[in-house]
């Protein structure tokens, strides 16, 4: 596995720490019955969308991490598929949780769009990394 793969596998698994984090803290606001969090139901589905999405879109960017050594692809474009598995983890749930900061929010404000912008790039970096493994 190159240098690269190594360092950006590295970074993914440091963020596993702030995927448990935040499933703890899901976990508080249920067991504390926490104002905000459990009669807030868009709140509360957001969050939990944005805790589903970090851990799956984590895992599957290291999964995949794998495969991008062996490409048929410049080092550039490797380092540009790269960067796109490891941004749709962290772009997507900040959408889901920053969309919804504040208890009384009921409806998401516009950083909702990150989670496009990183459904974005898990769309553009999957497809990279298969065209370039076909």
């Amino acid at each position: 596995m190159s240098s690269a793969t190594l360092t950006t596998a590295g970074i993914l698994l440091i963020t596993v720490v702030a995927v448990a984090y935040g499933g703890l803290t899901l976990l508080t606001h249920l067991a504390r019955r926490k104002g905000g969090y459990l009669d807030n139901p868009v709140r509360r589905g957001l969050w939990t969308a944005g805790h589903a999405h970090a851990g799956v879109l984590v895992l599957f960017a290291l999964a995949v991490l794998p495969y991008i050594d062996q490409a048929d692809a410049s080092e550039s474009t490797r380092t540009v598929i790269r960067s796109l598995l490891v941004a749709a983890p962290i772009l997507m749930p900040l959408g889901f949780f920053l969309s919804v900061v504040r208890p009384q929010d009921t409806r998401p404000n516009k950083l909702i769009w990150l989670t496009v912008l990183g459904g974005g790039c898990l769309i553009a970096g999957s497809l990279l990394l298969g065209i370039n493994l076909v």
